[in-house]
């Protein structure tokens, strides 16, 4: 029976095709995941089913009855909102009185209790109480802290909130659109655990290929406004697209063999033209027609890294180097050489400390105990996650050039548009500005700008981040290929397989360790994150694990209102001051920073000593007020 049904659908945007007469059945415990280029209008398609926008042509029929739910790409915002509001505001009109009514019973003590019999009566009218149920039980199956404030969570945990928003509605049918955005290794196998436990129909939207692979059992493709469907798991439908390709190119092939056939008889001299038969030029005409509609196969991205010297043979080698941010350890006693050709990968939590040992190897930053011995000959190309390095002002041309038309690749001369055109760039779009391309054309700008540099020692930081599945796959090559040296930050696991020689994890506490090969090899050999058995702290958005370390709610004493919601605060500011903090150690390490003027310099090491002093203060706080729950 289909849940929703799609026929005939046809949508444009402008001269864009986004739908092209496409028909589509969703039906109970389908797993299907939406798949295709960047740009091929998946989130569009994802919008239609949902009812939010709506067909040029065709009809979108829903079975009565059904219940839709969508899980948004963009996180909830970090405000002054409980996480019981959120998750009860999914119940459209009840869910704020059953929120409000939560309320009330948590600060029974100083509550109106004719209020609190109004709101009673209110729930009851509408038969809320079984809702209120359904509530609870969602934010006791994810482990969610009901009166934490979401300014106080990590992206993780607010991803994990949204989650829940969606279900506690108890959807026949629920949408994702890039579910796994902002979090970290540990929280996407959670989720995915979720999601394989989910009885209703699922469609999604991802680029995590681990995540297609486990949950998919039917595959979507949005190609040039077509779909192609298929049942089965994403590697047998890898099978079944290449064998539709072939086809399509024979195809097409045949017809324009006919079609040259058919241009060199109608020009013909007079007499041909005379006893022509009219039938057969209308057949032409519509050949030309339907030729001039068809709407090519884009190709695929063609890159390559422009190589450097080689390096030394020894990269970095680190000794018992320990690294904290205020009292939080992030490197605790790691050792380890990098060499010439290794292509490592970092795992971890958010904010565990990748980024930190990045720069205690490349000597942005010193280990404040312990040593790091650098290699010679060393030329980094960084590939920034925040895309720093790209000015969204200016057009890829610009920012790849910065105003010549050439340039220099391996020793030789090339065209800039012509090198745009291996990451799948045109001429208008490469001459486009930044700031209204899509996330994942910018990293392909980021890309050509890193590759078109010589360089010996690659470091990337999240790298496949809005990247279409083809290009993600080219990128595996290449760095499977290059001579040098890989240093990889990456949440995706299929993506760490294909490519790394050993993985660098931080498995909490400041425990860092190396392991041979990928992320699978990782837990193979017995790696894992933080151990269920060890106890938890309520720890900063910043610092927690979020797979294992759900912010439980103490147990104790329970601490007034004042202080409770100082305490549910003081996460988020340590966070911001840690980031804070790194920017202005960054910043102070610099090599020209020393010949900035003296008032200046002076200027800067007081803010960074206040902003120390400041997160010191308020890990004491938090620290102290926990002390003040568990002793009651």
């Amino acid at each position: 029976m289909s849940l929703i049904k799609l026929e005939k659908a046809h949508l444009s945007y402008g001269l864009q095709v986004l739908l092209d007469g496409v028909e589509l059945n969703v039906e109970k415990g389908q797993r299907l995941c939406l798949i295709g280029r960047n740009g091929a209008g998946k989130s569009t398609l994802l919008k239609v089913l949902a009812g939010d926008v709506e067909l040029d042509q065709g009809s979108r029929t829903v079975d009565p009855g059904v219940r839709i739910a969508r899980l948004e790409q963009d996180l909830p915002d970090a405000d002054e909102r409980s996480v019981y509001d959120v998750v009860a505001g999914g119940l459209e009109g009840v869910g704020e009185l059953i929120a409000a009514y939560h309320h009330l019973i948590a600060n029974a003590e100083d509550s109106d209790m004719t209020e609190m019999a109004r709101l009673q009566q209110r729930i009851e009218a509408v038969d809320g109480w079984q809702l209120q149920q359904r509530v609870e039980s969602v934010l006791s199956r994810l482990q969610l802290p009901a009166d934490a404030l979401m300014g106080s969570l990590s992206g993780g945990w607010r991803r994990r909130v949204a989650l829940a928003r969606a279900l506690v509605v108890e959807p026949d049918v629920l949408l994702l659109d890039e579910p796994t955005n902002h979090l970290d290794i540990a929280a996407i196998e959670w989720l995915e655990k979720q999601l394989l436990n989910f009885n209703g129909a699922l469609i999604f939207i991802t680029h995590d290929r681990a995540l297609l692979q486990s949950l998919a059992t039917h595959i979507a493709e949005l190609d040039r406004g077509h779909l192609r469907t298929w049942r089965g798991d994403y590697r047998s439908y890898l099978d079944y697209r290449e064998r539709a390709l072939e086809e399509e190119a024979r195809h097409n092939a045949l017809f324009d063999k006919k079609l040259a056939q058919e241009e060199v008889w109608i020009r013909q001299g007079i007499k041909a033209r005379r006893t022509r038969n009219e039938g057969r030029v209308r057949a032409l005409k519509a050949m030309r027609n339907t030729r001039a509609e068809r709407r090519e196969q884009q190709g695929n991205a063609n890159f390559a890294v422009a190589s450097g010297e080689l390096s030394g043979k020894l990269v970095a080698e680190l000794e018992d180097v320990s690294y904290r941010w205020g009292t939080k350890p992030v490197v605790s006693g790691f050792s380890g050489v990098v060499v010439r050709g290794d292509r490592i990968g970092l795992v971890g939590a958010n904010g565990a400390g990748k980024s930190t040992l990045l720069k205690l190897i490349l000597g942005e930053l010193e280990p404040q105990t312990g040593h790091v011995r650098r290699g010679t000959n060393l030329s980094v190309a960084y590939f920034d996650q925040l895309r720093d390095q790209l000015d969204l002002d200016k057009n890829a041309v610009d920012n790849i050039a910065e105003g010549r038309e050439f340039i220099e690749l391996n020793g030789k001369s090339r065209h800039v548009i012509s090198y745009l055109s291996d990451f799948l760039f045109t001429g208008e779009r490469a001459r486009t500005p930044l700031r209204v391309l899509s996330g994942g054309e910018r990293n392909r700008v980021l890309l050509a700008k890193l590759f078109s540099k010589p360089a010996n020692l690659l470091v990337m930081d999240e790298p496949t981040n809005d990247l279409d599945v083809e290009t993600l796959e080219l990128l595996e090559d290449i760095l499977t290929e290059y001579d040098g040296t890989v240093l990889l930050v990456s949440h995706d696991r299929a993506f760490l397989d294909n490519i790394v020689t050993s993985t660098i994890a931080f498995e909490g506490r400041g425990q860092v360790r190396e392991y041979v090969g990928g992320y699978e090899d990782w837990i193979r050999q017995g790696g894992r994150w933080t151990d269920d058995s060890e106890p938890e702290p309520t720890a900063p958005a910043g610092a927690q694990n979020q797979a294992k370390a759900a912010p439980v709610k103490p147990k104790g004493k329970k601490l007034s209102y004042k202080l409770q919601r100082e305490f549910d605060q003081l996460p988020a500011q340590i966070e911001a001051l840690e980031q804070r903090l790194e920017a202005l150690q960054s910043e102070a390490g610099a090599p020209d920073f020393y010949q900035r003027a003296a008032a200046d310099v002076e200027r800067h090491m007081s803010t960074l000593a206040e902003v120390e002093a400041a997160l010191e203060q308020c890990f004491e706080r938090w620290a102290e007020l926990e002390d003040m729950q568990q002793d009651g």
